[in-house]
């Protein structure tokens, strides 16, 4: 692993680009792992897949750690609500589409 200014080449930078690439990928691999674990447990205690003040809340926590990195945050929430849409799809796998539905509504 070389730090960005270590990189005297394309070559270089593009390895630690790929590396980090694999990563994220991983990350995001984990990250679904707690997400079906998630839909696992809504499903036994009828909460919907969307719950808007936790899907808020995820944002602000994330508009929060791109500002403490150097990133525009607007950019990254954007990125991170298409996660959450995604995370929230594959939840709907298991719980069914109940996305407008809130805790506590009747199926």
């Amino acid at each position: 692993m070389r730090r960005a200014e270590d990189c005297r080449t394309m070559a270089e930078l593009r390895t630690e680009i790929d590396r980090l690439d694999a990563e994220l990928v991983a990350l995001f691999a984990e990250r679904a792992g707690y997400i079906d674990r998630a839909a696992a447990i809504k499903a036994g205690v009828d909460l919907p897949a969307r719950i808007e003040t936790r899907v808020e809340e995820v944002v602000a926590n994330v508009r929060q750690h791109a500002a403490s990195h150097g990133l525009p945050p607007d950019l990254i929430e954007k990125f991170w609500r298409r996660l959450i849409d995604w995370s929230i799809a594959r939840e709907e796998t298991i719980l069914g589409p109940d996305s407008l539905r809130q805790p506590g509504e009747p199926k």
